[in-house]
């Protein structure tokens, strides 16, 4: 009822404030609103290289991106810097085209002029775990709640996608229709097949890590637990791991940014914590072995053709809480296992799915071929309807 309450609350303050902002003239102008930046960063570039007009970025909180190797305006999006977040509405209210990477609860009161077109850059470019309108956790919300979630998603115009498989996601989870996906691609995946700029960013972990030139990596990147993050654990036996693979290994923990576990002190020369890394393409350069759960990263990491274990020890208790489709589960590209002396088994026996992973990437990567930001942008800004893109095959990269 609290809850409720405030965030009542807050909905008429932002819809009072974006209505006067409306009364400004509207400008060639582009918004986005960033919680996770890689899709919105590449995509301001590529709107910067298009010379489309002023492009604005607006900053929450969670964005770990700097936004520094662009020209684009970046304000910090939140309540605490009240002058800013009152701007941020200003530029929303003024914009020819809004793009946002995340579920946004201001959309829902947002009456955007008719000729504005909302751009759902999701940040994520397959689903394991049911989400929006799917999401089980949605049902237990108030009505109330749940009448605002279809407002916000009535916002989206397009949606871009990689796959065929994610547009029907997208359709289901969001309740939209053909008409609303744009087949472009994700703007982030460029990363991926851009050999110049993958050659600085594994040269400059190497540079950060040296420990990389005489071991392997693996890397431990669980999906959160909304219970867990206040008192973390970790399922991952890390005394065990570092007993029986730490002379060929070392472990890349990615947490969620929200969790505090230090295990450096205790596993100096095999644990380092890349939880803060502010984007995780290039750590997946230098990986060589993902273990992941319910998480999107096997999605990007399946461009690169290298093994992946998925370490379910949970997969009851979170198909209950969250939904993870049976389908889905059985064409993950990898191994499902419940310890960790069943992850070393599958690592010392070498038994991964890598034909699997090249379907995988096939499948969900579909239109994401190197060019999808500036599919995007000249999607957008020429003829305002989806472009087909070309599929490419995916990118490879050793060490």
């Amino acid at each position: 009822m609290v809850r409720e309450l405030a965030i009542s609350l807050y909905l008429l303050f932002f819809k009072t404030i974006f209505i006067v902002c409306k009364l400004f003239p509207q400008k060639n102008k582009t918004t986005l609103v960033s919680s996770f930046g890689d899709n919105v960063l590449y995509t301001a570039e590529s709107l910067e290289k298009w010379n489309t007009g002023e492009i604005i970025i607006l900053k929450t909180p969670s964005c770990r991106e700097d936004f520094s190797s662009i020209q684009s305006k970046v304000i910090p999006f939140s309540l605490v810097n009240f002058s800013a977040y009152v701007k941020g509405i200003y530029h929303l209210a003024t914009s020819r085209i809004v793009m946002v990477d995340n579920y946004f609860g201001f959309l829902a009161v947002t009456d955007f002029n008719e000729n504005v077109e909302c751009i759902q850059l999701w940040h994520a470019a397959g689903a394991l775990k049911k989400f929006g309108l799917m999401d089980p956790s949605a049902k237990l919300r108030t009505s109330r709640a749940q009448e605002r979630f279809k407002k916000v998603y009535s916002k989206f115009s397009y949606v871009t996608v990689g796959s065929e498989k994610m547009a029907t996601i997208f359709k289901e989870s969001f309740g939209l229709s053909n008409t609303n996906i744009l087949r472009t691609g994700v703007p982030r995946t460029d990363f991926f097949f851009n050999q110049d700029n993958i050659a600085v960013c594994e040269a400059s972990l190497l540079e950060q890590y040296p420990v990389l030139k005489k071991r392997k990596v693996i890397m431990y990147a669980p999906t959160y637990r909304d219970d867990e993050l206040d008192k973390p654990k970790i399922a991952l036996d890390i005394e065990r791991l570092y007993r029986e693979l730490g002379q060929e290994y070392v472990l890349f923990l990615r947490l969620h940014p929200a969790v505090s576990w230090d295990l450096a002190n205790v596993y100096p020369n095999f644990v380092i914590d890349v939880t803060h890394h502010k984007n995780i393409n290039p750590l997946l350069l230098v990986t060589d072995i993902l273990i992941t759960d319910y998480s999107s990263i096997p999605f990007e990491y399946s461009l690169l053709n290298r093994p992946i274990i998925f370490f379910t020890y949970d997969l009851e208790d979170y198909q209950r809480k969250r939904g993870v489709p049976d389908e889905y589960l059985e064409s993950l590209p990898g191994p499902m296992v419940r310890d960790t002396k069943a992850i070393i088994k599958t690592i010392k026996k070498n038994d991964f799915y890598l034909e699997k992973v090249q379907a995988f990437a096939k499948q969900w990567n579909q239109y994401s071929n190197g060019h999808a930001s500036d599919q995007l942008v000249q999607a957008m800004y020429s003829s305002h309807t989806a472009v087909a893109a070309t599929v490419k095959p995916s990118a490879q990269t050793t060490r």
